[in-house]
């Protein structure tokens, strides 16, 4: 038994949730700027231009990822904070209620009522507003929004996608050349992406990167467009 405790089983699931925050930005990055490269190209802007636009989009990808997370998650922390608080109210004007309700959970569960009112109490005994966190709420230490954090991770996971097609561009100077090779990097890049979250997630690796190819591909070809036509009218 002791041993098998030290051996728990690894689930991929657990990876689910920081894997596809780094996807999703790295995903965001590359096909942002490298459609934003491309579409500069198809309107015959000079090289020097093209680097500029490029580095430009990675940037301010960066910082709109950074800020958008840390709004975003900093709203779920007040909530969070509002709830914790909320709770704590409720245990300090009626304990007694907050541990029927605590019994009440762990009944739903699958403890009979005896078994589930000790649990409430020992637990409410150690710590009586983490239970209620915990069971009530399905809030943990896992799950706390932590802004700044998440704001970093968004922006360096987008900078690392945005910074290969602009490594392309600068890599490229010959102009017929740009377009093709800035879009079949991107494109390699986005179906390892792809792959690479699938298998995390356990999900068909085939699947995974036929659709992040198809959609990154179509906006590519799209803004690729929209430059070809703006550009005969600059």
């Amino acid at each position: 038994m002791t041993q098998a405790l030290r051996h728990p089983e690894p689930h991929r699931i657990r990876n689910t949730g920081w894997l596809r925050a780094a996807v999703l930005g790295a995903n965001d990055g590359i096909v942002s700027t490298g459609s934003l490269i491309i579409g500069v190209a198809a309107a015959h802007g000079a090289h020097s231009g093209v680097v500029v636009a490029g580095a430009a989009g990675l940037v301010a990808g960066a910082m709109s990822m950074a800020a958008g997370e840390y709004v975003s998650v900093s709203s779920q922390a007040d909530a969070q904070k509002a709830s914790l608080a909320q709770e704590s109210s409720e245990l300090e004007g009626d304990p007694a209620s907050e541990h029927r309700e605590l019994a009440a959970i762990y009944v739903r569960r699958g403890l009979d009522a005896a078994l589930a009112r000790q649990v409430a109490d020992k637990l409410m005994a150690h710590d009586a507003l983490g239970a209620h966190a915990r069971d009530e709420l399905g809030m943990s230490q896992a799950t706390k929004a932590k802004p700044l954090q998440a704001a970093l991770a968004s922006a360096c996971s987008f900078s690392a996608g945005a910074a290969l097609p602009l490594v392309m561009v600068i890599w490229v100077s010959i102009a017929g050349y740009l377009i093709a090779e800035v879009a079949l990097a991107s494109l390699l890049a986005l179906a390892a992406l792809g792959a690479v979250a699938a298998y995390a997630g356990s999900a068909p690796i085939l699947k995974g990167i036929v659709r992040v190819t198809i959609w990154s591909a179509l906006a590519m070809a799209v803004t690729a467009g929209i430059g070809a036509v703006l550009g005969t009218y600059a």
